[in-house]
């Protein structure tokens, strides 16, 4: 035996639900697509005067909102006789708004991450010494959308362990 009022609860649930979702329904459709990047460039530490070291580097970055993405980043960064590996979790904050779900041909962002920064160093007797801290980096950048999925682009961050970041990037926008 059912309630009398159980059809009316049902349609009640499914007209809030509806109401409920349709704006995240909307706001999916006016997200950005996710974005692969590699990046490739220079890391300058001050030691007694400034180092110079590669490094090169990948992200992921999928949109939570329509200027704001969230995503992991690996960075490879090469010395003489030893290396760093940092890994952190990033966001990202276009500066201008996407129509609809397409960037702006020419989008300034801003990028702040925390993570990991692993260091090792190779000894001239075989030895291997490996350390890790916390890292975070902070910078901005711009991004060019060249056709409809390539994407170049340049920034430049400060980070921890203490450095400056200057690199260039180009990326692929993932599915339709």
């Amino acid at each position: 035996m059912t309630a009398p009022h159980a059809p009316h609860l049902v349609t009640l649930a499914i007209v809030l639900t509806t109401l409920l979702t349709w704006p995240l329904a909307a706001s999916a459709q006016e997200r950005p697509r996710p974005m692969a990047e590699i990046a490739a460039g220079a890391l300058l530490f001050a030691d007694d005067g400034v180092v110079r070291e590669g490094f090169l580097g990948g992200t992921v970055r999928l949109y939570v909102l329509p200027r704001v993405s969230i995503g992991p980043e690996i960075a490879y960064i090469v010395g003489q006789n030893h290396s760093h590996l940092m890994v952190t979790g990033n966001v990202t904050f276009d500066f201008v708004r996407p129509i609809g779900r397409e960037p702006r041909r020419v989008t300034p962002f801003a990028v702040v991450g925390g993570g990991l920064f692993q260091t090792r160093e190779q000894f001239p007797n075989n030895e291997t010494f490996t350390s890790a801290d916390g890292a975070f980096t902070a910078g901005v950048g711009v991004r060019t959308l060249i056709g409809d999925r390539v994407i170049v682009g340049a920034e430049a961050r400060v980070g921890w362990e203490l450095h400056v970041r200057l690199n260039g990037m180009v990326g692929v926008r993932l599915s339709k």
